[in-house]
């Protein structure tokens, strides 16, 4: 199972063909993807794009941010804050969640989830 990160959503959704060879069956995505991108919508008003977003968002299977996935998060902000390397709140909640659900990998343009796959076992591709 890939997760799709928001950037991974985003770049998809501006039309970024290179990407769309991460896509498989097996891709999935996470509610922090879901409120970020929606709130991001709401914020902006963008009403037209909102049609094709709720599609993705049916189609696409997307994991809850669970206790599990919560206890990972915590774990994995402790240890950046130990060694002095915190990043992005959502991009960690999301990482619980890989982490949590067993995910093979997260897909995404966003180089924190390189600075958490080097103290957790997450493995990240970035494009």
């Amino acid at each position: 199972m890939n997760i799709l990160d928001t950037s991974f959503v985003v770049d998809l959704f501006r039309g970024k063909e290179n990407i769309r060879g991460f896509l498989d069956e097996e891709s999935v995505t996470t509610a922090v993807t879901y409120y970020e991108i929606m709130s991001y919508r709401k914020r902006r008003k963008l009403k037209s794009e909102g049609t094709v977003l709720e599609r993705f968002f049916t189609e696409v299977p997307v994991l809850p941010f669970t206790l599990e996935a919560a206890d990972e998060a915590a774990t994995i902000t402790a240890r950046l804050m130990d060694i002095g390397r915190p990043v992005n709140a959502l991009d960690v909640l999301i990482a619980g969640i890989a982490l949590a659900s067993r995910a093979d990998r997260i897909i995404t343009r966003d180089r924190d989830f390189l600075e958490i796959a080097k103290i957790s076992d997450l493995t990240v591709t970035v494009y």
